[in-house]
């Protein structure tokens, strides 16, 4: 009996709350799980949660089985465990940190009238179909209330209207600006030639994806800017929005698509539609 006195004391313990307000903590503590689980489910930070939880509990399960006079050492690592194991997350979800942080100080969108996003939306849809129709790959993003300057700094700025030839002379092969993305706020194209940061294969759950797709996901992860891409080896045309790709888009899917991610008041509000399936492996 000596041998489980620290988890007779825990049973104890336990006994000494209603049962009700224990049951209450417990679905409280799961609902917050949950939706850290959820937050970071297909990143490298998934797998990395996994190991600290198997951990820390591992550490409890020994305390609670060993004499408290005995194993100092574990007891050791047992009473500083949530230290240990904040310092952990700082340094092991460091971007996953950030990209919490940004959704937190998020604010409203695009700050234009119903017609100006109209206008966008037909220009983006008009140069995205001609480039489909002739296999030429494009990359757009299309910030949101997540600033891009880092991602803008690594191209050429422009500050230029947005408009449909605009785009599909941008993207015109041998055009030196043509191989990266183009970003734009607003009714402006502010750069073009930028460098999107590339998602690794196992945060997009799919090893196949070219550069363009794999850039689209990287920047759909680290901000809540839209990505849309059209291939050149197939001429598909896809969307990335919160991590998520969404290919095989047809011209009334991205219209539509667009109108409701850039009209939503809630950022969030598509983060749990369904990946749609395609056909498309390269950028």
């Amino acid at each position: 009996m000596v041998r489980f006195e620290p988890l007779r004391q825990l049973m104890v313990r336990f006994s000494g709350y209603p049962l009700w307000e224990v049951a209450l903590e417990f679905l409280i503590i799961g609902t917050l799980v949950w939706i850290v689980w959820r937050f970071v489910k297909g990143t490298r930070a998934a797998g990395a949660l996994k190991g600290i939880l198997v951990l820390v509990l591992l550490m409890i399960a020994l305390r609670l089985v060993t004499p408290s006079q005995s194993f100092e050492r574990i007891a050791f690592l047992y009473d500083n465990i949530l230290t240990l194991a904040a310092f952990g997350l700082v340094i092991v979800f460091q971007p996953e940190l950030r990209r919490a942080l940004i959704r937190l100080g998020e604010t409203t969108f695009f700050r234009a009238t119903p017609s100006d996003v109209a206008d966008v939306i037909d220009a983006i849809v008009k140069a995205c179909t001609f480039l489909s129709k002739n296999n030429f790959g494009a990359i757009i993003a299309i910030e949101r209330h997540t600033g891009l300057r880092e991602t803008i700094e690594t191209g050429r700025r422009l500050n230029a209207d947005v408009s449909a030839a605009l785009i599909q002379s941008i993207f015109w092969p041998n055009n030196p600006l043509h191989d990266m993305g183009i970003v734009i706020k607003g009714q402006k194209i502010l750069a073009a030639g930028v460098q999107f940061p590339l998602a690794d294969a196992i945060e997009t759950n799919d090893p196949t994806l070219g550069t363009r797709h794999r850039a689209a996901v990287g920047l759909s992860r680290v901000s809540d800017a839209i990505v849309v891409v059209v291939s050149e080896e197939t001429g598909m045309i896809s969307l990335a929005d919160r991590g998520r790709l969404l290919r095989g888009l047809t011209k009334d899917d991205l219209i539509e698509d667009l109108r409701q991610r850039l009209s939503s008041v809630d950022p969030d509000a598509h983060d749990d539609q369904p990946q749609e399936p395609g056909m498309e492996n390269a950028a």
